[in-house]
């Protein structure tokens, strides 16, 4: 192995055992997450000799076109991964900030988003404005850090000492290969890269305990060789690789290639996008198209349908406890499809959350399908929060779009998909090429999501389920004796549809803002969370009962003062790593928050200011 690629593996690695997603996370590791992902911006300016007139726009291939072409010449130097020889996927556009400005949202979705009401979108500033959805992380990471190494061991340092191998050799292999079930998961959860990593709290320091997997799951060893492997591996295997990752996405979710195509992409806000556009070019036949989202959409699967020329677009309610309720759906298609009660506008799409990342419901996706198509409309199904929770069954249910990110199932480098019906693909055939290299482009993040796939279904997703049941029913019974703290949803083990709820628990404490209780959680005892409103505005206005009046006045706030930080909840989810500890840790340390309130720790916050300094000398070092 080339010393470039030792630096660069020692560096990514450094950045696995701190890694959480960058938006509102409270905790240690999204702090650095956070400082990693910024200050690979201050490395690609470095590297061009540019200075803070410029801004970095990081995105995949497909969004690095869609945002060019709004740009003139001159505006814009445009860095690729790709030319270091390098499978990461990533554009990294250098502006000067004068062009930002001729710039409008490509996608919209996840951080875009400042704050959403009915009819309105108050959207973030640049850059974060044109990343849509999840970014990147970790792979703007490697790729930054790739320049950094370029510079001082040459352009083509990457290039060197190239691997052959088999994708069953990076896929299947490994010291896991021969366990299955709960012995796998064991052995697993012991792999967690990061694992023994310790922070500073007000008790010293202490083991980080990880309750944002709903934001991002952390990785363990057996993916990241594999996905390490892959960035060595020579450019003539990688199509091979590519495809058998789409073979484990199709058979995970039984989506049988004669009837599905994978369409890979970098994370669920681009599927959603790349759905929109496909049904924008079925024909109509002479009817007004109409898509009808619930309540409970992600952002990423609501605004990208808000925005699309040519539809209308209606909201279905849900229930207090997050249900989609199944007579309400049939009248609703009913009134546009049967009934003509809304002239020529028919519903051609459902699009709804396959799981909610607020109220942690499981809506019966088989029976929204049955229900749709039988008054002719198609089912999108955004699966972010639920390919790595339960089973998925595409070709049974009769789903006919499915779009998902691998970063929270366990890959967290880059990648996602949008699995769609054959016989709905609209895209002419150059387009349709263009969106297949932009996808393929990251093969390490697809061989990362495959194995983390094949994991999953070698633990098998029943156990998934039971392990993920018995910590939520721990939690919500010592949530339920902690005074002043109300749950969101379904907040009893013994309710009849607990068995449809999963291991994400909205919260919030009576005289506390939410900020201010993840940040207790992790000053007082290290525990990562997430506050705000989960880019589900609309959920969680609902939930909190915010009059329309006083929408209208957080958008003029939130315009006014952008950095303003508004009620939301907090929120905690678990993931294959957490244990029964970490929720008694919680629970302990949110009935101190209870009692105590909050508490200026000035040492503490000094600490963790250290502690994220440290980390990102760890991954940078001198350059």
């Amino acid at each position: 192995m080339s010393v470039a690629f030792q630096e660069l593996q020692r560096s990514v690695h450094a950045a696995l055992e701190t890694y959480s997603n960058v938006h509102r996370g409270s905790g240690h590791h999204s702090m650095v997450s956070t400082r990693l992902y910024e200050h690979a911006r201050a490395v690609v300016l470095a590297h061009l000799g540019l200075e803070g007139s410029h801004e970095v726009i990081f995105c995949a291939p497909a969004a690095a076109d869609g945002l060019l072409a709004q740009l003139e010449p001159g505006d814009c130097q445009c860095l690729s991964s790709a030319d270091l020889d390098l499978p990461l996927g990533v554009r990294a556009l250098v502006l000067r900030r004068p062009a930002l400005a001729r710039l409008t949202t490509f996608q919209a979705g996840g951080g875009t988003a400042r704050l959403v009401g009915p009819g309105w979108v108050v959207w973030a500033r640049a850059p974060g404005r044109f990343e849509a959805g999840t970014p990147a992380i970790v792979n703007v990471i490697a790729f930054a850090r790739a320049l950094q190494l370029a510079r001082r061991h040459g352009n083509d340092c990457f290039r060197e000492d190239r691997v052959d191998a088999t994708p069953a050799d990076i896929l299947q292999d490994g010291e896991f290969q021969e366990l299955r079930g709960r012995e796998l998961l064991a052995r697993l959860k012991a792999s967690r890269i990061g694992l023994d990593l310790r922070v500073p709290t007000a008790e010293g320091t202490s083991p980080l305990v990880n309750l944002d997997n709903g934001a991002s799951t952390p990785t363990f060893a057996p993916i990241w060789d594999a996905v390490w492997r892959t960035w060595q591996l020579d450019p003539r295997a990688r199509p091979a690789l590519v495809e058998e990752a789409a073979a484990v996405v199709a058979g995970f979710l039984n989506a049988p290639a004669s009837d599905y195509e994978v369409l890979f992409t970098a994370n669920t806000t681009e599927a959603v996008h790349l759905a929109a556009e496909d049904i924008g070019l079925q024909a109509t036949d002479g009817m007004a198209p109409v898509v009808l989202n619930t309540l409970l959409e992600h952002n990423s699967n609501e605004l990208p349908w808000r925005d699309r020329t040519g539809f209308a677009h209606v909201l279905l309610d849900v229930d207090a406890e997050g249900f989609i309720d199944p007579a309400r759906l049939e009248a609703e298609l009913a009134a546009y499809n049967q009934d003509a009660l809304h002239g020529n506008q028919r519903i051609r799409l459902v699009a709804v959350s396959g799981a909610s990342n607020v109220l942690g419901t499981f809506n019966d996706l088989s029976a929204i399908c049955r229900i749709a198509h039988r008054h002719g409309a198609r089912v999108l199904v955004d699966a972010a929060q639920l390919v790595a929770h339960r089973r998925v069954d595409m070709d049974a249910w009769g789903v006919d779009y499915l779009a998902f990110s691998a970063h929270k199932a366990y890959a967290p480098f880059g990648s996602g998909a949008l699995v769609i019906r054959k016989s709905l693909l609209a895209f002419d055939p150059d387009r349709l090429a263009r969106i297949r290299a932009s996808g393929r482009e990251n093969v390490g993040g697809l061989a990362g999501l495959a194995k983390a796939l094949l994991l999953l279904q070698r633990i098998g997703m029943d156990v998934v389920e039971a392990e993920e049941q018995a910590l939520t029913a721990l939690a919500l019974a010592g949530l339920a004796r902690i005074p002043g703290l109300k749950v969101h949803g379904i907040a009893d083990a013994a309710n009849p549809r607990f068995g449809r709820r999963g291991g994400v628990i909205a919260f919030d404490l009576k005289g506390s803002i939410s900020y201010k209780v993840a940040g207790e959680l992790a000053e007082r005892a290290g525990i990562g969370t997430r506050w705000g409103c989960h880019c589900a505005h609309m959920l969680i206005k609902h939930q909190l009962g915010i009059p329309p009046w006083a929408q209208q006045f957080q958008r003029a706030i939130v315009t006014v003062f952008p950095k303003l930080d508004l009620p939301g909840m907090a929120r905690v989810s678990f993931g294959l790593g957490t244990e029964p500890a970490d929720i008694d840790v919680l629970l302990q340390t949110l009935g101190q928050v209870a009692r105590e309130g909050a508490a200026r720790r000035k040492d503490v916050k000094r600490r963790m200011a250290d502690f994220v300094e440290a980390a990102v000398q760890r991954v940078y070092g001198e350059g």
